[in-house]
């Protein structure tokens, strides 16, 4: 599928579908309940939590998108996360990198705790450790590429197919690119992921998740776990996931476009010590990234000089980076993954995945970058004298 082609999917999402009055753009069903024809005679819905118009709007645009036969929308990025582990039993082993997001970390290592499944955690740009894990015959692995907060690539394809030899199944978090600028399941996975609260939506007013199968007796499987623990979305945020997914392709190219700028600054400012970026040709996963992905996103980290004192100057002079927990809004985020998005790890788990005080992560926007420029390199400025 072409990017134009993505495009016109995201656009023409749920557009002409009403059959009752002609509505170009889909209305939201809000009712809780369906009427039945007769007894016995269930129509296509009948109940909301187990299915609802609007929210099959969105999840068939997802699963349309990504390539898949299933698309289920859950009520948030977790849920979809925690919809995978309905998957595994008290034996089963997942893998999962020891770099993901800090929720999801959580979530699997006190699942863990509980005896509800084996874990796993390994380095997965190391593929010799998936190769001694893949002995193991896991029964999902887990996959995030890019990583959150460093950005670290790994290699879908490879790890897919160690995967398969070994009988796992392999999902992948794709909250970072969209499917506009990657595909896992063309490069061999199961299923994928998505806190569509991030670039999905787009503008940080809906908390949602996603979860869409390649085949459908998985989807089949995951669909009836949501309905069973009640995670599925609400009307009303499918219907604004849904309009926000229409401006998806315009946003993702302008926030693209304002990232290789700021990128550009961060790597000549004399405050940074580091910036991590797979759009930088000096980016370990730079050239994995050019293969398997259509663009670089628009997700960055950097790591100050003069560590959590440099940190707390840069927050104080920033006016345009609103310091706050998210990403993948039209507005420019920043936040310090240690105390914020990765505070479910403890500090050592922290140390192991590279994540240290002096490390920021930032969400372009799509504001004019001039203004983001100006700002960032004034912040930064300051922190010289840290």
């Amino acid at each position: 599928m072409s990017q134009d082609q993505a495009a016109t999917i995201a656009v023409r999402a749920g557009i002409n579908t009403d059959k009752h009055h002609s509505a170009v753009v889909p209305p939201i069903h809000l009712s809780s309940t369906y009427r039945l024809h007769g007894y016995d005679q269930k129509g296509e819905y009948d109940y909301s939590r187990s299915g609802n118009p609007t929210r099959s709007s969105l999840a068939t645009a997802l699963a349309d998108l990504e390539g898949g036969s299933t698309g289920i929308v859950t009520n948030t990025g977790m849920s979809a996360i925690h919809l995978l582990c309905q998957l595994l039993n008290k034996d089963d082993l997942l893998v999962i990198p020891h770099d993901c997001y800090g929720g999801s970390y959580r979530l699997f290592t006190h699942l863990h705790q509980r005896g509800l499944f084996r874990l796993l955690v390994i380095d997965q740009t190391n593929l010799d450790e998936v190769r001694v894990a893949m002995q193991q015959k896991p029964k999902l692995t887990l996959l995030e590429t890019p990583s959150n907060p460093l950005l670290r690539i790994v290699d879908v394809a490879k790890i897919c197919e160690l995967a398969k030899q070994a009988g796992s199944l392999v999902a992948v978090d794709n909250t970072f690119l969209t499917p506009l600028l990657q595909k896992p399941l063309s490069l061999g996975a199961d299923i994928v992921i998505h806190s569509t609260t991030k670039f999905i939506n787009g503008h940080s007013d809906v908390v949602a998740g996603a979860v869409v199968c390649k085949e459908p007796q998985i989807g089949e499987k995951l669909t009836w776990w949501a309905n069973c623990i009640g995670i599925t979305s609400s009307p009303f945020d499918s219907f604004l996931t849904l309009r926000g997914l229409k401006t998806l392709p315009v946003r993702i190219q302008q926030h693209q476009q304002n990232t290789v700028s700021l990128v550009a600054l961060l790597s000549e400012h004399p405050a940074i010590d580091a910036v991590h970026y797979p759009g930088l040709a000096c980016h370990p996963g730079h050239q994995l990234a050019r293969q398997q992905q259509s663009g670089f996103g628009s997700m960055v980290s950097f790591e100050l000089k003069g560590g959590i004192e440099a940190v707390k100057c840069l927050f104080d002079h920033l006016t345009l980076f609103t310091l706050a927990q998210s990403l993948g809004g039209v507005e420019s985020l920043i936040s310090h993954p240690s105390t914020m998005t990765h505070a479910g790890m403890d500090a050592e788990a922290q140390l192991v995945a590279g994540i240290k005080p002096g490390l920021v992560r930032v969400s372009v926007g799509i504001e004019h970058i001039d203004d983001l420029v100006a700002d960032l390199t004034s912040a930064l400025d300051k922190c010289l004298t840290v």
